[in-house]
């Protein structure tokens, strides 16, 4: 279950919709959620779920637009740079881009709220 509607994602990548993005909005989720260190749910009921059958890990959370906002930047970031060669230009480590990070870092366990 996505955090981030596939639909959103596409017209946040300005990319027509067929454009298959489902392992980018995946990735970029992971990431973001690994950054967090928590579990984030797209609803109630799911956190719900999770809490009842035990899966739910320490401090999770309702997704919020800061969550999204960031799921989105990421995606932008690995949709921009998805090639694994790059010419004229320089290449960086692989690392959450810093405004994905502001969003996401009052909600990272143990450090925010």
């Amino acid at each position: 279950m996505s955090l981030v509607d596939t639909d959103l994602a596409i017209r946040h990548l300005r990319e027509a919709p067929d454009v298959d993005v489902s392992v980018y909005l995946a990735a970029a989720e992971e990431k973001a959620l690994a950054f967090l260190g928590r579990s984030v749910y797209p609803d109630q009921a799911a956190l719900d779920a999770a809490v009842a059958d035990g899966t739910a890990g320490e401090w999770p959370m309702l997704v919020n637009a800061s969550v999204k906002a960031a799921v989105l930047l990421i995606l932008g970031h690995l949709w921009a740079n998805r090639e694994a060669v790059i010419t004229g230009g320089s290449a960086a480590a692989v690392k959450i881009p810093l405004g994905a990070e502001d969003f996401l870092w009052p909600f990272r366990k143990g450090l925010g709220v």
